[in-house]
């Protein structure tokens, strides 16, 4: 199964310039064509689907939507304006945004959507009670909080049916003291569980903190709370981030920490990892660490520079180019400054 990453629901609304938009069909024969590619040899792509809220950048847009006028603090706050807070009739219009988007979705041919509601964009705003302050049935209580993820489940139910898969991605808790919390976080899941949802998807951070829970000694992020969330739930639980061996992977479906294992950057460097794996030829995967050769601009570019070499890696594949591994953190920023010019400066999703 593969899972797309960030694409919007809304064109006034992007999370980073290039972002792909799903807001009619006036694209339609581009994404039929899409969703063929990506059910050969039986797969199924599904799309995820996101609202940026108040993480949408200053020189994408001027200004940003949130559900409170909260804005973003931390060392990425300088690129994003302070946001509007959203009235209730535009809540409701951007849960039918999420409806409209996964009935196109569906009638492109994808196997499947996903909810994004981690990583601080919009849908994980309504969920913190820090970004989130409103005194009417969106704020407060956890109940309310969530109201617009389950609103928006039950909008794209009614538009797709019952039978085509609808995931959830959602954050582990915000790791900051009054924010989503860890206990948040497995009440909300609980609940989509129960009114349907397919599939849960654990992640971590934010454009204000990026920090992931450590990793377990099989170098796997999230997954000891992955496996507190699966106690009383049947719905399966995704957990992406940090796997690096074969080994690893197994014991945690094996152990029941996990049902499936997600691959990001991994896959980027090695596309045909999962049939290495069945053939017995792939046991771990060692990653790159990059460098310009001055420590100082490593330590301040290196979330762009990881970045921009996995985005060079993907580009590579789909032009039918073989991946390449290097060391030399000047070949993606190359890359990166080829392909999005002076906006590589300001932060990048995260």
């Amino acid at each position: 199964m593969l899972i797309t990453g960030n694409v919007m629901i809304d064109s006034n609304a992007l999370g980073e310039k290039g972002n792909i938009v799903i807001e009619d069909e006036r694209d339609l024969a581009m994404l039929k064509r899409w969703a063929e590619s990506g059910s050969r040899n039986g797969t199924q792509t599904w799309i995820q689907l996101n609202h940026p809220g108040k993480q949408s950048p200053k020189h994408v847009n001027p200004q940003p939507v949130a559900p409170s006028a909260v804005p973003l603090e931390g060392a990425n706050a300088f690129a994003f304006n302070a946001p509007r807070a959203l009235t209730i009739s535009e809540i409701q219009a951007i849960v039918q945004r999420f409806a409209r988007s996964a009935a196109i979705v569906k009638k492109a041919g994808f196997g499947g959507v996903e909810i994004h509601a981690a990583h601080g964009y919009l849908l994980s705003q309504f969920l913190s009670p820090i970004s989130n302050i409103r005194q009417d049935e969106y704020g407060g209580t956890l109940e309310n909080r969530m109201r617009i993820i389950e609103e928006v489940y039950q909008a794209m139910r009614e538009q797709v049916g019952e039978e085509f898969p609808i995931a959830l991605k959602i954050n582990s808790s915000d790791f900051r003291a009054g924010g989503f919390s860890e206990e948040d976080s497995i009440a909300v899941i609980h609940r989509m569980a129960a009114i349907g949802v397919d599939l849960i998807e654990i992640s971590g951070g934010n454009y204000e903190n990026t920090m992931v829970q450590g990793s377990n000694k099989h170098g796997a992020f999230f997954i000891d709370y992955a496996a507190k969330v699966k106690q009383g739930i049947d719905t399966p639980i995704l957990v992406t981030g940090g796997f690096k061996s074969l080994t690893g992977m197994a014991h945690a479906v094996s152990n029941q920490e996990t049902d499936l294992v997600g691959l990001a950057r991994a896959i980027a460097l090695i596309p045909d990892l999962p049939n290495q794996a069945a053939a017995g030829n792939f046991h771990e995967i060692n990653l790159e660490m990059l460098s310009t050769g001055i420590k100082s601009l490593d330590k301040k570019a290196g979330s762009y520079i990881g970045l921009s070499y996995y985005e060079m890696q993907m580009s590579r594949i789909a032009e039918n180019k073989q991946v390449l591994r290097t060391k030399n953190a000047w070949i993606p920023l190359w890359f990166a400054f080829k392909t999005q010019g002076l906006s590589i400066l300001l932060p990048q999703r995260a």
